[in-house]
């Protein structure tokens, strides 16, 4: 007699015994949700710096953060017609974006496994470090939906157990692998007390997200008050709005990646669908630098996690990636890199998207036949990056005239003329401050930015 199959159902209904009723909407419960994986992952997985781990996940990829995924080894249950399992590689992104910037690759570190149609679609995330286990999931019928999170060893262990007898199924291969990942980490610390780090941090996540917009009107002695408070209150709109925009984003990407491994897309289809993956990066970029920048402004400027940086390897490496966002534009790219230049302090992963970031910037007023040059000098002990636009003799006699950017709160400009929304001069200058960087703006021609050589040179060896 056959074992009758585990499915993902399963895991969850074992999740939710004992779990108080709920009666959240699918709306309500789906922000929870993310909000929940930003919470697990930038809150308290990155934090800890931890070195290995598996995780699990239904029906799509749950874990994101890059360097999260290159250390630890994954699962997904995925429906059948979204994962190919045959060339991983195959498709993800155009070759210029696939060959210099593998960390946009996010499917290199987990086994892909078919989803049932019994399964549902509720999401599932199981997450198992030596030093911390966690599951999330949503479970419950409509409005009476809930946020799951389940920490204590028993429930974990009977999750372990429920998945090993799944795979053993389906897949006795991959029963063995699980089996291994988790003989490998030996003991595991328990971790009783992580739901009350996780649900205030959830609910910090949440309220910062979702900013009240009552209108009132205010007595006189408190008018200072909300003047001190509105900018708060922009902030927490900005940030809201930039994480409702990068969250669809990133699903639909994460979609699209799925329909690119399929190997019998007609041509123009599998044109398309570059071009979609090739704007939700440029976006979720763009709104990520966006989202740094408001982060930024709610605190201190301050230099951190500054490191050794190899700044002419890193324009190198990136080149390809904006040479053909700015082919799409009818523009150039011209690099000018002096060779052997010394490291500079800054912190590589924040200067890669802000570098992108100003590649963007300065591109957007320039017209077909424009050229965009990045020049790297040594200037004394700093290094002297410029990024110049040049305009064709016909470029520049289609130009109208120039329109000043407009401040529209601590963070943003917008170009009345073009309707082009893009970070303010004082928000880049403290982004690029806090990277090491300080910038000076060269009037219609571009900005230069100075980086600091290291000193040191035994963290060089």
């Amino acid at each position: 007699m056959s074992t009758p199959l585990v499915t993902i159902k399963a895991l969850q209904r074992r999740m939710a015994e004992g779990v108080p009723h709920a009666t959240s909407s699918e709306s309500a419960v789906r922000r929870m949700w993310w909000a929940a994986l930003d919470t697990l992952q930038s809150d308290i997985l990155l934090p800890m710096n931890l070195t290995r781990g598996l995780w699990l996940s239904s029906p799509l990829p749950a874990l994101y953060e890059p360097k999260l995924l290159k250390k630890f080894q994954g699962w997904v249950w995925a429906p059948k017609d979204l994962l190919n399992i045959s060339n991983p590689s195959m498709g993800m992104l155009p070759p210029s974006k696939s060959a210099s910037m593998d960390f946009h690759n996010d499917s290199a570190g987990y086994e892909r496994l078919s989803l049932l149609e019994e399964d549902g679609n509720d999401p599932l995330l199981i997450v198992i470090t030596p030093e911390i286990q966690i599951a999330l999931a949503l479970e419950g019928k409509s409005h009476e939906r809930k946020l799951l999170m389940r920490s204590d060893p028993e429930t974990l262990s009977d999750l372990l157990t429920l998945l090993d007898n799944r795979l053993n199924t389906e897949n006795v291969e991959q029963a063995n692998n699980l089996r291994n990942a988790l003989g490998e980490m030996g003991q595991l610390k328990t971790n009783d007390d992580l739901s009350k780090v996780f649900w205030p941090l959830l609910s910090q996540r949440l309220a910062d997200i979702a900013p009240s917009l009552n209108i009132q009107t205010l007595p006189d002695n408190l008018i200072n008050d909300h003047k001190s408070s509105s900018k708060n209150s922009e902030i927490s709109l900005l940030e809201a709005l930039t994480h409702e925009i990068r969250t669809p984003l990133a699903t639909i990407r994460t979609l699209i990646r799925s329909l690119l491994r399929k190997q019998d897309l007609p041509q123009v289809v599998e044109t398309r669908l570059k071009q979609i993956d090739i704007e939700c990066t440029e976006q979720i970029d763009r709104f990520g630098l966006i989202f740094n920048a408001v982060e930024l402004e709610r605190s201190k400027p301050k230099q951190t996690n500054l490191a050794l940086t190899d700044l002419g390897q890193m324009l190198t490496m990136l080149s390809p990636v904006w040479r053909s966002q700015l082919e799409r534009k009818g523009l150039t790219l011209i690099l000018d890199i002096t060779q052997d230049l010394p490291k500079v302090l800054s912190d590589s992963e924040g200067l890669e998207l802000m570098l992108t970031g100003l590649i963007d910037r300065n591109s957007r007023g320039l017209q077909v036949g424009g050229e965009l040059t990045l020049k790297l000098r040594p200037a004394g002990q700093r290094l002297k990056l410029q990024i110049l636009t040049h305009l064709t003799a016909t470029t520049h006699s289609g130009l109208s005239e120039s329109v000043s950017n407009e401040e529209i709160g601590p963070v943003l400009s917008w170009n009345p003329a073009t309707g082009n929304l893009q970070l303010s001069q004082a928000a880049t200058q403290r982004l690029l401050k806090s990277l090491g960087g300080r910038l000076t703006n060269r009037r219609d021609s571009g900005m230069t930015i100075f980086f600091p050589v290291s000193e040191s040179k035994e963290l060089d060896l």
